[in-house]
C-alpha cells in the first residue's frame, strides 16, 4: 500500500494589525485621494514627470496586483519603484536577473546549521529576496524560463514552498518587474502565462524638454533621503478592503466584456480588423482585472462607483500585454496599442 503524501507546513505571517477607526468602508475612502496626492507628491520629489505611472503602480497595490514597467535603461524605473516603497513605507527588494540566476536565489534555501554547544545540526531556512513586500524583477526577462516560473507561485498565490513547507508571504506584496524592449538578445521573452499574471503594462517614455531640465538641476547622488513616509501598511490594506466592495453597475460590467471579447478573432463580436491582425485575444482575466483596477482607480479619484470611463483609461495598461498580435498587423506596422484605441472607438460604452 502506497503511503500517503504528507500535507505540506504552512508557516503564517505575522499578524496583521487590526483595522483603525473609522471601520466603515465610505468614511475610510474619504481618506484615499488626498493620501494618493501626499504618495504622488513625495514619489514627485525625486522622479520627474512619471505621475501616470505612480498612479497606475498604486491602483496595482490596491487591487492586489503586479506591474511589467518597459522602457529603455536611465529612465529611473529602479528610483521610482524604490521612492515609492519608500512613500508607502512598505519593505524594498531588487533582484537583478541574470542568465546564471537560479531559483533558490529569489525564494531562499535551506542551509545546514550546526549548534556550537551542543554540535546537533539542523536544516534552516534562509529566506531569500521575495520576502518582502515591494519586490523590483530587474530585467526578468534576462534570466532563462526556470528561474522566471519561480515567481509565479509567489505572484499568484503569495506563497513560497521550499522542500514541501509552504511559506505565505506578507500582504500587501507588489511584484514590479522590468524589461528593456529595444535589446532582445541573449534574453527569455517570458511565456503568455506568466505575462498574464500582470495587471499592468507600464511603458515608460522619454521624459518631455522641461522634465528633463528639471531633472538634471535637481540631480543627486542620495535622491531617497529627501523622502519621508506618508502612508503605512495599516492604512494601504485598509484602504484595499474598503476598494474591493466599491461596486461596478452591471452596464459597466456588460462594457468591460464585451471590450475584451471583441479582442477574440474567434469571437463573434469581433471586428474584421481584429480577425485580421490579433492571433489571440486576451482572457477572461482581463475582463476582472478591467472592474478590479476600476474600483481603485474610482476609489482613487474620490468616487464611489466603477464608470466605464475607468474600464475605458485602463484598457491600454491590461490589454497590451494580452494580445499577440498577426504577421499581417506587423507588416502594416499596426502597434497593439492602435489596434487597442480602435477597439475603444468602436465599442460601444
Amino acid at each position: 500500500m502506497i503511503p500517503p503524501i504528507p500535507a505540506p507546513e504552512i508557516e503564517s505571517p505575522t499578524p496583521v494589525p487590526p483595522p483603525l477607526i473609522p471601520q466603515d468602508p465610505a468614511e475610510i475612502l474619504d481618506h484615499l485621494p488626498k493620501r494618493i496626492r501626499l504618495v504622488q507628491a513625495e514619489v514627485a520629489k525625486v522622479v520627474v514627470g512619471q505621475e501616470q505611472t505612480v498612479f497606475a503602480a498604486l491602483y496595482a497595490l490596491f487591487s492586489r496586483g503586479h506591474c511589467l514597467l518597459v522602457g529603455v535603461p536611465g529612465l529611473a524605473k529602479t528610483l521610482l519603484v524604490h521612492s515609492l516603497a519608500r512613500a508607502v513605507e512598505l519593505p524594498f527588494s531588487r533582484i537583478q536577473f541574470t542568465p546564471d540566476l537560479m531559483p533558490s536565489d529569489i525564494t531562499g534555501t535551506e542551509i545546514l546549521e550546526e549548534d556550537a554547544s551542543t554540535g546537533h545540526r539542523k536544516f534552516v531556512f534562509s529566506r531569500g529576496p521575495v520576502f518582502t513586500q515591494v519586490l523590483l524583477a530587474d530585467e526578468i526577462n534576462r534570466t532563462p524560463p526556470k528561474t522566471q516560473a519561480a515567481l509565479l507561485e509567489a505572484m499568484q498565490e503569495k506563497t513560497v514552498t521550499v522542500a514541501g513547507k509552504i511559506y505565505r508571504l506578507e500582504e500587501p506584496f507588489i511584484v514590479l518587474a522590468t524589461q528593456n524592449p529595444i535589446e532582445q538578445e541573449g534574453t527569455y521573452p517570458l511565456p503568455e502565462a506568466q505575462l498574464d499574471r500582470f495587471l499592468f503594462e507600464l511603458l515608460i517614455d522619454y521624459p518631455s524638454l522641461q522634465h528633463e531640465r528639471d531633472l538634471v538641476e535637481q540631480h543627486s547622488f542620495t535622491p531617497l533621503d529627501k523622502l519621508s513616509p506618508v502612508m503605512s501598511r495599516e492604512e494601504i490594506l485598509r484602504f484595499r478592503d474598503a476598494i474591493a466592495q466599491v461596486p461596478a453597475a452591471p452596464n459597466v460590467v456588460d462594457y468591460a466584456v464585451r471590450l475584451v471579447r471583441a479582442t477574440r478573432p474567434n469571437d463573434a463580436s469581433a471586428p474584421d480588423y481584429i480577425k485580421r491582425w490579433i492571433r489571440w485575444g486576451a482572457s477572461p482575466r482581463a475582463s476582472q482585472y478591467l472592474i478590479v483596477a476600476g474600483r481603485a482607480r474610482a476609489a482613487c479619484e474620490g468616487r464611489f462607483n466603477v464608470a466605464c470611463e475607468d474600464v475605458a483609461a485602463l484598457a491600454p495598461l491590461i490589454l497590451r500585454h494580452r494580445m499577440i498580435r498577426s504577421f499581417q498587423a506587423d507588416a502594416e506596422g499596426k502597434s497593439t496599442d492602435e489596434i487597442i484605441a480602435k477597439l475603444l472607438e468602436e465599442v460601444a460604452r
